[in-house]
């Protein structure tokens, strides 16, 4: 796996902030494996993991939380009490009417709200609708041509 720096500091820059954070991208551009690596730095700070929840909608383990009073629950009934919570939810466009989930999370002090989502409907200019404009968007892309050039092993004083 290759560590997307540049990303991943955007990310730490945006931690903690009162917004919630949309990590949009065209498919295998590297959303999911960004949040994990993201979710590994905010262990290996201090974040105690289960104030850490991370649900992927592609994964049928999650098929029940598909609806998003259930994911709302579900979500509740994890936090860590007391503490800062940090929510992950992978290719959230999944859940049909998600944005009512994330916009009631978002009114809680103890939470913070990273989503991903790939496909056009959250790409569109409907998002900024559907969270209120209490969003940031991080996009990203696949490989640049120097993530590309040291994964292959490549001469780095030439990329």
């Amino acid at each position: 796996m290759i560590v997307r720096q540049t990303y991943l500091e955007k990310l730490k820059l945006m931690r903690d902030k009162k917004i919630i954070k949309v990590i949009t991208g065209v498919r295998r551009s590297g959303k999911s494996t960004l949040l994990e690596m993201y979710r590994d730095f905010l262990v290996s700070s201090g974040v105690h993991p289960s104030c850490c929840q991370y649900i992927n909608f592609e994964d049928l383990r999650w098929e029940s939380l598909k609806d998003y009073h259930t994911l709302y629950n579900h979500i509740l009934e994890n936090l860590s009490p007391n503490e800062k919570n940090y929510i992950f939810l992978d290719e959230i466009q999944i859940v049909p009417e998600f944005q009512k989930a994330i916009n009631s999370l978002f009114l809680r002090d103890d939470v913070d709200i990273y989503i991903t989502g790939s496909n056009a409907y959250l790409l569109s200019g409907e998002l900024s609708t559907l969270l209120s404009g209490r969003y940031i968007e991080l996009s990203i892309l696949p490989l640049s041509f120097k993530e590309y050039w040291e994964l292959v092993g490549g001469d780095k004083k030439t990329a």
